[in-house]
Order: structure tokens, then sequence, then C-alpha cells
């Protein structure tokens, strides 16, 4: 059975493409707005959280490790929001990201330990993972490239023992799409600084917009919805939450 979220795979892939290059542009932004702490990338602060407590750097554990916990609660939240957004998740999963990545300039900077300035930027980014699901019911990876970059090789070797899974196609286009995505967000920060967030916050507006229009003027399109599909990464059994 088709899990995938949306079902149609021309939706699916575009959105895919666009979030990531999203995601790609927050982490670059707020790896230069806020000295090197990831937005998206947890594989990276993990690291460095172990290098701080390593040198008993605790400002850095806290810092770190936070960032962590608030990325886990997004994912966390955004899943739950998922289930109970029934036909009208893409337009709430995507409005709740925009508002998180346009506010983040509301907030104070915070101390070293606590930057709360990156917080909502964070969060954001961690509700993007249960946006969208592959045919498994799987979340697809937005904001992070090593799974990405494993499948692809993976999939290369499958295509020579037998035949890749059908998610193997949208490895590459990923790829791209968070690497251009930072690479735009690396000259938005240096022409806008800590503005440069409200790009970001603009795409995915508009994706929001489109998400409702569609939902509201196609009820049941298979371009924003999928009436088969599970919350993300939900175990085999678990019910259809599109209502």
């Amino acid at each position: 059975m088709d899990k995938s979220f949306p079902s149609s795979p021309t939706t699916r892939v575009s959105l895919a493409i666009a979030l990531a290059a999203l995601a790609g542009a927050s982490d670059s932004i707020g790896f230069l707005e806020h000295s090197q702490l990831f937005m998206s990338f947890m594989s990276g602060n993990t690291t460095r959280l172990g290098a701080s407590v390593s040198a008993f750097d605790w400002p850095g554990t806290v810092r770190f490790g936070s960032t962590i916990t608030l990325f886990c609660f997004g994912a966390f939240f955004g899943t739950l929001l998922a289930a109970w957004s029934g036909r009208w998740r893409l337009s709430v999963l995507l409005s709740v990201q925009a508002i998180l990545l346009s506010s983040s300039n509301l907030l104070p900077d915070g101390p070293e330990a606590v930057p709360l300035h990156a917080y909502p930027v964070v969060f954001a980014l961690g509700i993007l993972n249960a946006t969208l699901q592959d045919e498994d019911g799987r979340s697809l990876a937005l904001t992070y490239v090593t799974g990405t970059v494993v499948r692809f090789g993976t999939g290369l070797a499958n295509m020579i023992l037998h035949k890749p899974a059908p998610s193997f196609w949208l490895q590459a286009p990923l790829w791209a799409g968070l690497t251009l995505g930072a690479i735009a967000g690396g000259f938005l920060q240096k022409i806008l600084g800590s503005d440069a967030f409200l790009m970001p916050a603009a795409l995915a507006a508009s994706l929001a917009i489109f998400s409702l229009v569609t939902t509201i003027m196609y009820p049941g399109s298979h371009h924003v919805s999928n009436e088969r599909s599970p919350q993300p990464d939900a175990h085999p059994d678990a019910p259809a939450t599109v209502r």
C-alpha cells in the first residue's frame, strides 16, 4: 500500500526539493549568525556537544544540548500535528514553520549558552521533517544530507545487484536542493544579516498558501493528500490519519 504523503509524486518531489532548499538556507544563515551553531544538522551539533563536555565547557554543553533537544521536540510536535491536521496537514505544518521562521528576530539573542534567537528556527526545522513521507510512510529527510548520500550510494549498488528502491531517484535532487539552499543562505546572510530568515519564511508561507488553496478547491486532491497515509514513521499497522 502506498503510504506516501502527498500521494502525487510530482507534488511530493517538487515540495521535497523546495523544502530541502529551505532547510539548507536556514541552516547556512543560522550557522553564520550564531557562531557555527547548526540549525538542522544535529550530527554536527552532537559532535560539538561531545567536544564541549570533554573540555568541561558547560555553556557550550548547554548550547548544543538544548538545540538538539528542541529539534527533537520539533519532530515530536510535527508528527502529532501531522496526525491531528488530517487533510489540512501540508498547509498547517507549512504555516507553523513560516510563523516560527519569521518570528526568530522577535526574540533576544540570549546568552551564549541559551541562543534564544535561534530556537524558533531549530524548532521549525524539526517540524519540517514530519511534513512529507515516502512510499513506505517514512518521513523524508529534508534537513540533513548524510542519510541522503548513504541512500544514494546504496541505491547505486542496488542498481548493479538488481534495482534500487523507488526513493533512490529522489536522493540526488534532495542533496542538490539542500546544497543550493545553503549557498543562497550564505549570500542572504551577508546581505540581510538575521533578517535573511525572512526568505525561508516567505517560501514556507507561499507553499502553505498553495496547499491551503488546493485543499479547499480540490478536497481529497492527491497533490496535497493521501487518504491511506498514517503519521510519519508509524508502525506498519497504524491506521491512516487523513480525514
